[in-house]
């Protein structure tokens, strides 16, 4: 069966059951596996008192040692299933665990509920999905926090490993995942990872590059469901603010969210009590509550049934 199909096929499936729950307590999930993978990794041949330069090729063989141990089982095991009847499906439901539209969905669906009730139980919520402080955010910041977050895992945890499992199949979404998941774990600019961390921190801004900005035009057709003007003004919002985002995606579908849904995102955010100034994405209004989470979950389906029918067609006529 055509790549895309099956692609668009695992989209749907998982936007339906998500990864059962059963399995998360018989097995856990693959993330966590390459997370233990990763820090194996980190404890092994991360060295802080090494050369710069001798700990970041380290850091290079870490990323190697791990895109190889995933990504040549996941090569075996696809290549396995073409040789049975219904190899696809299994393929289909292998492809599931790396895709975070159901529960992405359902994150920020709670966000929205418990901010409904009580600014305390927003942030409570809201710190499931985000990795800044929270305890000083007020309701505006809280769902302005859901809605980066939306926005921002709508590229990495879905459109990114659906674009590589269409383009590799499972080798490529494994892969992609691998990536994704070390830039999370050692990818940041502290001290101890400035250098380690550098090869995963490039490599998964070259591996989303491509669906970050799918994701923001996916944001823009879908903004026209809320008429012209919010589309023009996702389109215009995007173009403008995207590259000023200290991330070379992320700007992407936040700006284009931002602007279909008339709101100002960026600003300050505090990490470990030290406060980071992001550039403003959107020229809108800056206070958010639980509608605009509930527009924004609207837009993020539109954009999601997209990506799907996207999928379908091209596979129709390639």
């Amino acid at each position: 069966m055509n790549q895309l199909a099956l692609a668009s096929a695992a989209l749907l499936l998982e936007s339906l059951i998500g990864y059962p729950t059963f399995l998360q307590n018989a097995w856990g999930h693959p993330v966590q596996w390459m997370g233990r993978l990763i820090s194996f990794l980190d404890d092994g041949l991360n060295d802080e008192e090494a050369q710069p330069q001798q700990n970041r090729s380290s850091g290079v063989l870490a990323m190697v040692v791990l895109i190889a141990v995933c990504a040549l089982p996941a090569l075996a095991v696809q290549y396995a299933l073409t040789k049975l009847p219904y190899g696809y499906v299994l393929n289909v439901l292998l492809a599931i665990p790396f895709i975070a539209q159901h529960s992405l969905g359902q994150h920020v669906e709670a966000v929205a509920k418990a901010l409904s009730q009580s600014t305390e139980a927003g942030r409570s919520e809201v710190s499931k999905i985000v990795g800044r402080d929270v305890t000083s955010l007020n309701q505006a910041g809280i769902a302005k926090a859901a809605l980066e977050s939306l926005a921002e895992n709508a590229s990495d945890g879905i459109v990114a490993p659906i674009f590589w499992y269409a383009l590799l199949g499972l080798p490529g979404i494994v892969a992609y995942k691998a990536i994704n998941t070390a830039d999370s774990m050692i990818g940041h600019k502290s001290e101890k990872y400035l250098h380690f961390g550098w090869a995963a921190a490039k490599l998964d801004d070259l591996v989303n590059l491509p669906a970050s900005r799918l994701t923001g035009l996916l944001f823009v057709v879908a903004a026209y469901a809320n008429g012209k003007a919010a589309a023009q003004n996702a389109w215009r919002t995007m173009r403008r603010d995207a590259p000023k985002h200290n991330s070379p995606n992320a700007g992407w579908p936040e700006a284009a969210m931002a602007g279909a849904l008339g709101l100002q995102f960026g600003g300050a955010r505090d990490y470990d009590g030290e406060t980071l100034m992001l550039p403003t994405m959107g020229s809108g209004r800056s206070p958010a509550g639980v509608k605009d989470i509930e527009d924004g979950l609207s837009l993020f389906r539109n954009a999601m049934a997209l990506l799907i029918a996207l999928g379908a067609i091209l596979a129709i006529a390639l």
